[in-house]
């Protein structure tokens, strides 16, 4: 497999359906390579639904899709077991959860016991159904897409699982020339159904295996540290970063610097996927003052390059 020929078509594929957004998406093939789960948090009707799906038919998995509620259950996503008479016994029926790709649409309109019903299943990449451990299949994504907290029946979704989530984006509104290539073209939903599949099975599997295998360097390894030392000094955020999110720093890194056609981290590659990796783990000292990511970015002009 020719690994950034694949990449390359991958891209463009997806660039056909989400037009004007190509640093996004390119953020959310960074998420996936790196074996993360995506949120992606606008208002609706930006393309966030439609990326979901473009990414897993693109990617060759099989896809589920869980519109959340109020009343959502988590039986509803993990699934219970009916008794059969004929078979005189209980027979598990797999909930939607057991896919490769889950898309949470809304995530955040479900009640908080439901919400962390996913968090055993996006860190363990298993649930516990009466008593019982499943595994979930093999590449497991939960690909999210959340409203802004201020529209009516959103409810927070909890720090613990804002930190399962590798990477966090928002699409925005396209630019004129996108939207004008929107309105006069194909409907984006025929579009994504006559997508082709970019990659066979197992091929997701040796990228993935090539992202780990991307070199960091000692002073790379500095620099990540150092940022991370100055996320907890107090100085910008209320919390520090968790070692655990300073792992998905450089595993987003190394992803990027795949997708770049390098096998070594650079600085950029850290820089580049930084806030869209931390902001939604830190509570900036004065939020009022600054978003997130606003300050992230502050952060990382302050800190010297290695």
């Amino acid at each position: 497999m020719d690994a950034q020929h694949t990449l390359k078509i991958l891209l463009g594929q997806l660039n056909t359906v989400i037009v004007g957004k190509p640093s996004q998406i390119q953020d959310c093939v960074a998420c996936l390579l790196a074996g993360g789960h995506l949120l992606i948090d606008d208002v609706p009707g930006v393309g966030k639904t439609t990326l979901a799906h473009a990414l897993a038919r693109s990617f060759g998995l099989q896809f589920s899709r869980v519109q959340f509620t109020s009343d959502l259950m988590p039986s509803d996503l993990s699934g219970v077991s009916v008794y059969e008479r004929g078979k005189e016994a209980f027979v598990f029926h797999p909930g939607p959860i057991f896919a490769q790709v889950l898309l949470a649409d809304e995530i955040n309109r479900a009640s908080p016991k439901t919400q962390s019903a996913l968090l055993e299943a996006m860190e363990e990449k298993q649930v516990s159904v009466e008593g019982e451990t499943r595994a979930l299949p093999e590449p497991f994504f939960v690909i999210a897409t959340q409203n802004p907290l201020d529209q009516i029946g959103t409810y927070p979704l909890p720090e613990s699982q804002l930190d399962r989530f590798l990477m966090r984006i928002s699409l925005g509104y396209p630019d004129r020339a996108a939207e004008r290539e929107l309105l006069a073209g194909s409907d984006r939903r025929s579009m994504v159904d006559a997508l082709n599949t970019v990659m066979q099975p197992g091929e997701l599997q040796q990228l993935q295996a090539l992202v780990q295998a991307v070199h960091a360097a000692g002073p790379l390894l500095d620099y990540v540290q150092d940022l991370i030392a100055t996320t907890r000094s107090g100085s910008w955020f209320v919390q520090g970063l968790s070692p655990r999110a300073g792992i998905a720093v450089l595993r987003a890194a190394k992803a990027q610097a795949l997708l770049s056609g390098r096998d070594y981290v650079a600085p950029d590659d850290v820089q580049a996927i930084l806030p869209q990796t931390i902001a939604h783990r830190l509570i900036p000292v004065d939020s009022a003052a600054r978003g997130a990511e606003e300050q992230v970015r502050a952060m990382v002009a302050a800190v010297p390059l290695p």
